[in-house]
């Protein structure tokens, strides 16, 4: 009887375990707001592993992801081989990895006021962008 409790217990939980999504977040330690996206992606079922970088080195890896200066945000989170760049709210990122398109990722240029992380009242729809294209627009949130 225990056995078939505990193999019901495994079925059950399998499907909650394969929702959980792991990114990792690559942030300069002076910035507050990135570990508010965190703890967003967090509450949401992502796994956030956060890595900070030095200035010089983040902007180094955001060039070396082609990120335009006009589309970057204060950090970069990657999930499965996708940059995310910024704030982007998780159906954007659900989105991205649904659809996989053949990009490099996509972002939320600027900080923008009620995005996830940080904080304020929302004032308009949230255009998400793909990444090194300069006017596609990847999702309106």
């Amino acid at each position: 009887m225990k056995r078939l409790f505990s193999l019901a217990l495994v079925a059950l939980m399998t499907p909650m375990m394969a929702l959980a999504q792991s990114a990792t977040m690559y942030r300069t330690p002076y910035c507050g707001c990135c570990l508010g996206h965190a703890d967003y992606l967090r509450s949401l079922g992502f796994e956030v592993d956060i890595v900070e970088l030095q200035p010089e080195a983040l902007a180094a890896m955001k060039a070396g992801h082609a990120i335009p200066a006009a589309q970057q945000g204060c950090h970069t989170l990657m999930v499965e081989g996708y940059v995310v760049e910024g704030h982007v709210p998780v159906e954007a990122i659900n989105k991205l990895l649904e659809e996989r398109p053949d990009i490099v990722g996509i972002s939320l240029p600027g900080m923008p006021i009620g995005s996830p992380g940080m904080g304020g009242q929302k004032a308009e729809p949230f255009k998400v962008m793909v990444i090194g294209e300069d006017d596609e627009i990847f999702a309106i949130i």
